[in-house]
């Protein structure tokens, strides 16, 4: 703590010990300013903000896909899938597809999504309920 310093005589004491006068709060009266080396308060920063993107975690969403009308084993090949996904640490995104005459039957669509639901219930939350849009029917389910 220096004390109140005009803009000059701050600069001047800077410059002795070889360091950058830096603005820290502009608007407060009199403005806050701190002597630092700059070049190495940038470093810095730019480190600490390097480790923070290093351990965040992009969360993708992979989708599976599927008909009202699917068979056992095509049902099982899906649900391996799925589970490889939320093991990873992704969320899944369940949609069913109707075709023709099939839009008549969307129940069918809602049981498999209730069906996939409950085979998964160990491993997930739902993060978004079975809703309809136009001919695809989708859930979205995030690992626990």
């Amino acid at each position: 703590m220096i004390g109140v310093k005009s803009t000059s005589e701050a600069i001047g004491i800077a410059a002795d010990y070889g360091l950058d006068l830096v603005e820290v709060s502009p608007n407060a009266d009199p403005p806050v300013c701190k002597i630092l080396d700059y070049g190495k308060y940038k470093y810095v920063e730019q480190k600490k903000k390097n480790e923070a993107k290093k351990k965040q975690k992009i969360v993708a969403i992979k989708e599976i896909k599927m008909r009202p009308s699917i068979d056992i084993h095509d049902y099982e090949v899906k649900m391996k899938a799925a589970r490889k996904f939320l093991a990873n640490g992704d969320k899944v995104k369940a949609t069913i597809r109707f075709r023709g005459r099939e839009m008549a039957h969307q129940d069918l669509g809602l049981k498999v999504l209730v069906r996939m639901r409950d085979d998964l219930e160990e491993l997930t939350k739902v993060e978004q309920m079975p809703k309809s849009e136009g001919r695809m029917m989708t859930m979205v389910l995030a690992p626990k």
